[in-house]
């Protein structure tokens, strides 16, 4: 039995599980290149950022992300099918190594924007050149870390692994706070960063404890099954409380990583310590994949699993070879919580613990969801009311800012509230309409790729007026539009894409999740998506004030005698590089169904299967 074990995991691993994970051994092998050249002192002639770059590239092409997926599967040891090209949507979920990560198109989506997003801003830290050329190699291998630690977050199907990768983003994401050894605001912000993450971790891993001791295993899916039959079968008091004490201590991480109301507070002071550049790394990649791991959690415990089949090509045959399913082979499947070859009648009998009040399995997807509807009213109810103090409080103490990057930093907390209002909206519409809720997160994923060229056109233009007038002083703004009309220009640009409005596509993406928020209303009738909507609305109302502050500032306000000269004028990289952010947040509303077709495309299989 010991060696079927050992078989079936290493033809699993070989044939499924690695294939899956290309990208980030692809990001781990570009590390540890960098590492090298470090050693042996070959960084003087080969820049890291340069092997970083290209490193991202490879990442980029294993994922393929526009093209048809690769697909393929061993069947328990008797013959490994052939990878059979697939359409794009067609992409099942399918769990890799034994259930801790899960690949589908959900996860290829979120790395696809992470990945797009560490190409451009490689290009801004070589633009800005925030590092010489011998600290490249810590620079470029903490972000490389970082992203690792983030696509894990976005496949994470596991407690441990959901853990790992949190704390995979968190640790380089500290050191790159610091990274400017000679300001003492950098250190201050980083040690307040690491205590708050420490803080965060600790209170999480107990919420993981709690859960994973309750419902007697750390499988998400698993989870799902044993809650549902604790639900069905009237829990008292006690196990309520426990879970949801443990549900909400799980929330403080998430929350961390988002840097969402009550579990913000690290975020102006580190955002004021740290670089620019280090600021949009942490206000996009990282809200990114805690977005993606605030899906993955919701959807997760919000409906069970319904047996899938995976796509498997045989040479000329459509015939389907089955696996066989002893006893012996149940075993081992039930050991290792989920097996990546197991057939839908494994996957009943592997959740034996739905089985432990004597009740019998339910194979009927409707009575599966059934118990979870507390379930889901509770998690829908908890991520809304942090969604609604979140946007309402970053808005609100964004007024009175006068530093540029304290201020974007409130910015970067209230857009995090409205993107976490499309997650109960997609909680709410997951029993009652799978299609809707998919496209909820869809929404949700259209508003983090424009994210992407609205924050990091905002951060480039703090860094280059940084690199120009040694400021970061609001005040120092002023008379922008006689000193440098492309920054005025293109910040105004970005900064009413951030409000909201139209023709801009910043309009886009708040259009998507308050159209998500209508919908489950009509659908589902729950009065508090009808709150979201109205708070959601009400704060985009409020955000224009001190975003057109600055608009007042560079346009109308004269330069005053105090007022921070620019030593000299952009260049052309940086002209350049302001219009590359610019453009896509001016034009991107003239056609921008390509984006709606690939993430639609790409979420076919998130709760359809």
């Amino acid at each position: 039995m010991f060696y079927e074990l050992v078989s079936q995991l290493s033809d699993s691993t070989l044939y499924q599980s690695l294939p899956a994970f290309g990208v980030e051994l692809v990001l781990c092998a570009t590390i540890v290149i960098m590492l090298l050249c470090r050693i042996f002192s070959l960084t003087e002639k080969i820049d890291a950022s340069y092997i970083a770059f290209i490193g991202v590239i490879v990442a980029l092409i294993v994922l393929s992300p526009m093209k048809p997926w690769d697909v393929s599967e061993a069947l328990d040891g008797i013959e490994i099918a052939s990878p059979v090209r697939v359409p794009l949507g067609d992409l099942p979920s399918v769990e890799i190594f034994t259930g801790m990560l899960v690949y589908d198109g959900f996860a290829v989506m979120i790395k696809t924007i992470l990945l797009v997003f560490l190409i451009l801003f490689f290009a801004f830290v070589k633009i800005t050149k925030i590092t010489r050329t011998e600290e490249n190699t810590d620079f470029f291998t903490l972000v490389l870390g970082a992203t690792l630690g983030m696509c894990i977050m976005a496949s994470a199907n596991h407690m441990l692994t959901i853990f790992m990768g949190i704390e995979m983003a968190s640790v380089p994401s500290y050191v790159m706070v610091a990274f400017m050894r000679g300001k003492k605001k950098s250190s201050e912000a980083a040690l307040k960063y690491a205590i708050f993450g420490a803080g965060a971790a600790g209170v999480m891993l107990y919420g993981i404890s709690l859960l994973s001791g309750m419902l007697n295993s750390a499988h998400i899916p698993t989870m799902a099954a044993n809650l549902a039959d604790i639900m069905s079968n009237s829990p008292d008091s006690s196990q309520l409380f426990v879970l949801g004490l443990g549900a909400m201590m799980l929330m403080v991480g998430l929350a961390f990583k988002l840097s969402a109301v009550p579990f913000h507070f690290w975020c102006p002071d580190v955002f004021e310590g740290a670089t620019a550049e280090v600021n949009a790394f942490l206000s996009i990649a990282s809200k990114a994949a805690a977005l993606a791991l605030l899906v993955r959690v919701a959807i997760g415990f919000s409906v069970l699993p319904t047996p899938t089949e995976t796509p498997v090509a045989v040479a000329e045959s459509p015939a389907v070879i089955e696996a066989p399913a002893d006893e012996a082979e149940l075993d081992a499947n039930r050991f290792f919580l989920v097996s990546d070859e197991q057939t839908a009648d494994d996957i009943a009998d592997a959740n034996v613990e739905v089985e432990a009040h004597g009740e019998e399995a339910v194979a009927n997807s409707e009575e599966l969801a059934d118990p979870l509807s507390q379930v889901r009213y509770f998690m829908a109810m908890l991520i809304g009311f942090i969604a609604i103090i979140t946007c309402t409080f970053g808005n609100l103490a964004a007024y009175a800012q006068t530093n540029i990057k304290r201020l974007l930093a409130y910015s970067t907390i209230a857009h995090a509230g409205y993107m976490m209002m499309a997650v109960p909206a997609a909680i709410a519409l997951s029993a009652e309409s799978p299609e809707l809720a998919q496209a909820a997160v869809g929404g949700l994923a259209i508003y983090i790729a424009i994210y992407v060229f609205m924050n990091l056109g905002a951060f480039a233009v703090v860094a280059f007026v940084r690199d120009t007038s040694g400021s970061e002083e609001i005040s120092d703004y002023a008379g922008m539009i006689g000193r440098s009309k492309i920054i005025a220009v293109c910040f105004t640009l970005i900064l009413v894409s951030l409000v909201g409005l139209p023709p801009l596509a910043g309009f886009i993406g708040k259009f998507a999740i308050f159209a998500s928020l209508a919908q489950g209303y009509s659908v589902t009738g729950q009065l508090y998506l009808l709150v979201l909507l109205i708070v959601g609305g009400l704060n985009s109302a409020i955000s224009l004030y001190y975003y057109l502050r600055i608009v007042k500032v560079m346009t109308i306000d004269p330069e005053a005698d105090d007022t921070a000269p620019m030593q000299r004028p952009l260049g052309m990289l940086q002209n350049s590089y302001l219009l590359l952010m610019t453009v896509p947040v001016a034009l991107l509303i003239v056609d921008w169904e390509f984006l709606n077709v690939w993430v639609t495309g790409a979420l076919a299989h998130l709760l359809v299967p």
